[in-house]
């Protein structure tokens, strides 16, 4: 079987190339600048963990037997 044009790819070939492509546009994109944390001290120092009925609900439930 010849090809019709002057290029010829395998299915291999195609592959390899179709993979090359998409590797070179994955890396292109994550190519950005990096952006540091804008919290400041007092933010990072609050308090996050807060115990809510639904929390108190949870591990009641959720407790092993002894």
């Amino acid at each position: 079987m010849k090809a019709q044009g002057g290029l010829s790819l395998g299915r291999r070939q195609f592959f390899h190339v179709l993979g090359a492509g998409t590797a070179a546009g994955a890396v292109g994109s994550l190519a950005t600048e990096a952006v540091a944390d804008s919290e400041s001290n007092d933010e990072k120092r609050k308090a996050r963990y807060k115990e809510t009925d639904e929390v108190k609900t949870y591990y009641r439930v959720n407790r092993y037997p002894r």
